[in-house]
């Protein structure tokens, strides 16, 4: 007689644990609260459907927080696995400009999730959708294991709301409160900045908070800042907003040059106004001079060798983060101590949990799609030895 696992969930560390359990000893059910499977995965291929990223495991690894908890897991099932997984489904990937890993052209994500829903036929997995859990005691849910997928609380619209932290708080479980992260962090503009700024970019830059730095674009909204270049410095973000209730970080807006290098460069002003020395020497633009001039003062601006400091190391003040609902992804969630290396709950045998629902952290450019994929993956294997 075969095991039945429920699934609770139906995001992408469900949709992989799935896939790739043994249908030869278990009976899987997928229990999902909307009216179709994986909407927070369609979601996410919005604009590009970045499945995983290219670069080396060692490197690859340390994007994520804490790194250690996730050495082994992708190590299972690294972003090479995933794609080699792809193809074997029908979805051939290649590689962007950005290192960034992708569906070829004319594969939407809606194929990509199609070819993961033929293997859910080919293993005669069971749908069960417009699903609402209860909680513990919720008796539709008659399985021999059970493994939550729930997500997070960001994206509310797909079902990511977190309502499922308080049942799980009444069985003693810790629950860390939810935060968020890849968002956009609050800057308060002057209104003749932002006027005239808003919606630019910047472009090839980058971004240091303590000592971790990282080489991107960041758009300027009215709120304040986002993009790739600050999503990456999140966890350092949100320890200074949590314990100190701001956080700096600070701009290299010519990363080619050094300090002296700009000096240099200087020196031939001529007659010139210290804007066309700007775009003349470093070849700026309207946006990057005015960032400048709003957080400057004028007579930073004015000194030349002390505007080529700034043009090197520019402070912003972030005063908030932006509300969880807005956020690509959130922290928080059931404390990883709470689970052993098979992501089973310590406190409830034959009960597991995978993905968003746990306390972990990750960039956005393909790690958090390759992390809940690589959990279910590896939570699939361990079953499937069992």
């Amino acid at each position: 007689m075969k095991t039945s696992i429920a699934i609770v969930g139906g995001g992408s560390a469900a949709l992989m644990l799935a896939a790739q359990l043994d249908e030869t000893k278990f009976d899987v059910t997928i229990y999902e609260s909307n009216s179709a499977l994986g909407r927070k995965f369609l979601v996410a291929g919005d604009g590009g459907f970045n499945l995983t990223h290219s670069e080396e495991l060692e490197k690859f690894i340390s994007r994520y927080t804490p790194s250690e908890f996730f050495k082994s897991i992708i190590a299972s099932f690294s972003n090479n696995d995933l794609r080699e997984w792809l193809r074997k489904i029908g979805i051939e990937t290649f590689v962007g400009s950005s290192k960034r890993v992708f569906p070829v052209e004319g594969i939407k994500p809606i194929d990509v999730l199609n070819a993961i829903l033929d293997e859910f036929k080919r293993k005669n997995v069971v749908i069960k959708t417009n699903f609402k859990w209860k909680g513990f005691d919720d008796t539709e849910i008659k399985a021999n294991i059970t493994v939550f997928a729930l997500g997070g609380s960001s994206w509310k619209v797909t079902g990511s709301d977190g309502a499922w932290t308080k049942h799980f708080s009444e069985k003693g479980i810790d629950i860390i409160p939810f935060q968020a992260s890849n968002c956009a962090y609050e800057v308060k503009w002057k209104d003749e900045f932002i006027s005239i700024t808003e919606g630019r970019s910047l472009k090839n830059i980058y971004v240091k908070c303590d000592a971790k730095e990282r080489k991107g674009e960041l758009v300027i909204t009215k709120f304040g800042l986002e993009g790739g270049a600050i999503y990456a410095l999140s966890p350092e973000i949100r320890k200074h907003l949590n314990k100190e209730g701001f956080a700096k970080v600070y701009l290299d807006l010519k990363p080619s040059l050094t300090v002296e290098q700009i000096k240099d460069k200087f020196r031939a002003r001529g007659n010139r106004t210290i804007k066309k020395l700007l775009i003349d020497r470093l070849n700026f633009d309207d946006t990057q001079i005015d960032l400048l001039k709003t957080l400057l003062s004028k007579e930073e601006f004015t000194n030349l060798e002390e505007l080529a400091k700034k043009i090197k190391q520019l402070p912003i003040t972030l005063a908030s983060a932006a509300p969880i609902d807005e956020a690509i992804s959130t922290v928080g969630g059931i404390a990883l101590s709470e689970v052993d290396e098979h992501f089973q709950l310590k406190k409830l045998p034959n009960t597991y949990c995978i993905g968003e629902m746990l306390d972990w952290d990750a960039p956005t450019g393909g790690y958090l799609l390759q992390g809940c994929f690589s959990m279910g993956y590896c939570l699939a294997q361990h079953l499937n030895e069992i």
